[in-house]
């Protein structure tokens, strides 16, 4: 390949600049007055040669040598101004100079292109590092082809980059990146391809492109080094784009995994726990229908009565997944009032009062407590669900206790009202207490306990979005859930109490 017109000048110059070295090297030893001996013309004219070769490389060295090998002959060696050599150690003082120089050329080349190897490979080592840095943490594939286009364009000095590639999903066009993005169509021929290559294939290519030369003179190839290292950064690229992908498949494939999980719990739950109450509907209208209960007997209003009770579980039950699903969606919002716990603790208890008829309930939530801000239909909801767990676990004839009161806080600001609910049931193991407010979270197999495993997650959800928190206990006899509702509230009006006159009246 011919040289390029900028080659051949940067070539030309070094020759006058080492032609200059060694004539400047004669001209000042034939200005020193009287004729130094022949031995130290030969050591001075070593250092033009050393320079020559330091500055312009091991072949011009060589021919620095061998032009300060002439000169010494010329100017030095008797008969002067001219080549010709009469005696025999002049003759080998001139082969041992001219030895010596190569040698020293030679010497000094070698050590001038090792340092320049190690800078090199410095440089790539440094450019490897700062593209390493900059893909680590990423783990999209737009940011990391970004990335990859920027580090490859600043150092080949490309006038464009592009870059495609397959993402994950193989099917279709690949994806495209053109860096700078809003760049024309390149005129300039295209400087190098590098394939994305890792062990599963190729799967997307760069191309370069640098500026168009001026007229007349050839675009500069790649240097062995360059090309190197352009194929180590596409390397790592390619690396790095393969990981993400994987990553993404990854977490789509537990995402997928995970769902199929839920739905399949959702499902099993769901019916198993719609099937009771059904088959007692069911029972229970057969034996209306079929006139052996006559209107006037007791039978037809338990009949009736445990239909009532069986459609309230199925509503609360539709009421659990849909309040789920607000939950998830962060569409739960809470229409706070001004309420008294014991209320809305009394009735609750009115309401679920036959299927707590086989425990002992102990209520201890003080008419003197501050009223907290709270929705009401919310609130009896989380109690319910509470009341609903106690009764599952806790041993028929045993003992459900409710109590309330003031949450032991320094800040007065932050003031809070706990509300527990404790039974006799058995202690939950260490731990599973931090996940018995998961979704579907269950310590008992499901089919020794019935339920969705929905009701304690939706507990918490209405609780934190009262801004409480809720939390689960072992105690020395049986298990406690306790939460906390905060007395102040964005939204609502500060409670205004009424005058002493006024509450006299």
């Amino acid at each position: 390949m011919p040289l390029s017109l900028r080659a051949a000048q940067r070539f030309v110059q070094q020759l006058l600049l080492v032609g200059g070295l060694v004539a400047a090297a004669t001209l000042l030893l034939l200005l020193v007055p009287g004729r130094l001996n022949t031995p130290i013309v030969a050591l001075l004219y070593l250092l033009p040669v050393g320079l020559a070769t330091s500055l312009s490389g091991l072949g011009l060295g060589s021919l620095a040598a061998l032009l300060a090998f002439l000169a010494f002959n010329y100017f030095f060696i008797p008969p002067y101004y001219t080549l010709a050599v009469h005696q025999t150690p002049d003759l080998i003082m001139l082969g041992v100079f001219l030895g010596v120089a190569v040698v020293v050329s030679q010497l000094l080349g070698r050590s001038r292109a090792g340092v320049a190897a190690a800078e090199a490979r410095e440089r790539e080592t440094t450019a490897l590092y700062e593209l390493s840095t900059a893909l680590t943490g990423l783990r999209s594939e737009p940011a990391i082809a970004q990335a990859l286009a920027e580090r490859l364009r600043e150092i080949s000095g490309a006038a464009l980059v592009e870059l495609s590639f397959r993402g994950q999903a193989q099917a279709g066009e690949p994806r495209r990146l053109r860096l700078p993005a809003d760049a024309p169509d390149p005129t300039a021929p295209l400087l190098t391809t590098l394939p994305l290559m890792t062990a599963r294939g190729q799967f997307g290519e760069i191309r370069l492109w640098r500026a168009a030369p001026p007229p007349g003179q050839a675009a500069a190839p790649l240097s062995p080094s360059e090309a190197r290292l352009l194929a180590t950064f596409a390397g790592q690229g390619a690396l790095a784009l393969e990981h993400a992908l994987l990553s993404q498949a990854e977490t789509q494939a537990k995402i997928h995994s995970e769902s199929d999980r839920l739905k399949s719990a959702l499902l099993s739950s769901v019916s198993h726990e719609l099937r009771t109450p059904l088959a007692s509907m069911k029972a229970a209208v057969t034996s209306l229908r079929s006139g052996e209960v006559g209107w006037d007997s007791p039978a037809r209003a338990d009949l009736l009565a445990m239909v009532e009770e069986e459609l309230d579980h199925l509503n609360r039950l539709v009421g659990n997944l849909l309040d789920m699903s607000r939950i998830e969606a962060g569409a739960l919002k809470p229409n706070r009032q001004w309420l008294s716990l014991a209320e809305v603790v009394g009735g609750t208890l009115q309401r679920l009062r036959r299927v707590t008829a086989q425990h002992t309930l102990r209520v201890d939530v003080s008419d003197d407590l501050p009223p907290v801000p709270a929705d009401y239909g919310q609130l009896d909801q989380v109690l319910t669900n509470l009341l609903s767990n106690s009764l599952k676990y806790a041993p028929s004839g045993s003992t459900i206790a409710i109590r309330a009161r003031l949450a032991p806080t320094p800040d007065e600001a932050a003031q809070a009202v706990q509300v527990t609910v404790q039974n006799d049931g058995p202690p939950i193991p260490p731990e599973h207490l931090s996940h018995i407010f998961d979704k579907f979270y269950r310590v008992t197999a499901a089919d020794r306990v019935t339920g969705t495993g929905l009701g304690l997650s939706i507990c918490k959800g209405i609780v934190e979005a009262h801004g409480g928190r809720i939390w689960a206990e072992n105690l020395p006899r049986g298990l406690a859930f306790n939460f906390t509702l905060p007395l102040r509230a964005e939204g609502v009006p500060p409670l205004r109490r009424l005058p002493e006159s006024e509450a006299e009246l």
